[in-house]
């Protein structure tokens, strides 16, 4: 498969995804099924995300330019250790080894080990030699180099287990809103989708607030709205009366809408179903608070990441900043 052909094979999966085919549908409903934190709409949501950023012909033709690929095959073995947080979160790893034209085994977590697996098949089924070129395995031996997403704590022990070998290590990430005080009711609620969508799992998904002295938050709550639904789901739900169980049992000052809990907090991270924030007094303040801070994966605000594109990073964002395709071109 030389790198047109491999572009192609993208291309016609980017047809598939957005199609009704019922094979496609069952799987979708079957992984729903499996993990609850993968509802319909937050699968739709990241297929939707893969089609329109990672796979459009034009898109995948530049970014290979970029990197100057052409038709030779990497021949390398790549081993992906994949999370499950959100619905195909390990895709961009899974594009990058192909496009490149390496090898690859994946170790899929148990919490998403449905999607990609069917996808797999089907450009297996499209292009019978793409089967030597992807594999997956409950333990990942005798690759020439890995790429590894999970938490700090399992970070540890990918860095012990492969040290001897190239690779990427990736520990736990989360993002970052500033808030100026002068957003718009469409601003908050594109806020609001960042700090939602996927039920705050991913390390897009903006946990804390910086924001000026005085701010009314009752606009913010409003536009969190959206999201009242939540109340249904019986997983968020038990987090949320968690959460404010302990905030009503310490006597710690929160607001609500009833779905979604605001307590001030210095923490970038925060559980299901809160948001921290915190103020600050100067407007040049929130970027020396952020600066050089490795627990942040981005920053949204009218200065920077337009609110409402968090979730939606393009082939060249890469996770943690650290550029996957040099890297696989590095091997």
């Amino acid at each position: 498969m030389n790198l047109q052909k491999r572009i192609q094979i993208f291309n016609r999966l980017q047809s598939y995804l957005r199609s009704n085919e019922e094979a496609w549908q069952e799987i979708k409903q079957r992984t729903t099924v499996h993990n609850g934190w993968f509802t319909p709409e937050f699968i739709d949501l990241a297929v939707t995300n893969i089609c329109d950023q990672f796979l459009p012909t034009e898109k995948l033709a530049a970014w290979a330019a970029h990197y100057h690929l052409d038709d030779n095959i990497g021949g390398k073995n790549i081993g992906i250790v994949m999370a499950g947080n959100i619905p195909l979160v390990g895709f961009h790893d899974f594009l990058c080894v192909f496009i490149c034209g390496h090898r690859q085994t994946i170790k899929l977590s148990s919490k998403d080990d449905i999607l990609l697996k069917h996808l797999a098949g089907k450009m297996i089924e499209w292009e019978p030699a793409v089967q030597e070129r992807i594999a997956f395995a409950d333990i990942l031996k005798g690759c020439d180099a890995y790429i590894a997403t999970g938490s700090n704590n399992s970070a540890r022990y990918f860095e012990q287990y492969f040290a001897r070998y190239p690779s990427i290590i990736r520990k736990n990430r989360t993002s970052v809103a500033i808030i100026s005080g002068h957003e718009t009711e469409e601003e908050l609620r594109h806020l609001s989708d960042d700090i939602h969508q996927y039920f705050g799992l991913g390390c897009r998904n903006v946990t804390r607030l910086l924001v000026p002295e005085g701010y009314d938050f009752v606009p913010l709550l409003k536009a969190f709205d959206k999201y009242t639904y939540f109340s249904d789901h019986h997983k968020y739900k038990n987090n949320y009366d968690y959460q404010l169980s302990i905030l009503l049992m310490n006597k710690v000052f929160y607001m609500t809408n009833g779905t979604t809990l605001l307590v001030e907090s210095d923490d970038n991270f925060s559980a299901i179903s809160r948001v921290n924030y915190s103020y600050y007094r100067h407007p040049d303040e929130p970027g020396s608070l952020l600066q050089g801070n490795d627990e942040i994966q981005c920053i949204t605000g009218n200065s920077v990441l337009p609110f409402g594109k968090a979730q939606s990073p393009g082939l060249s964002d890469y996770a943690d900043g650290v550029d996957t395709m040099q890297f696989l071109l590095s091997v």
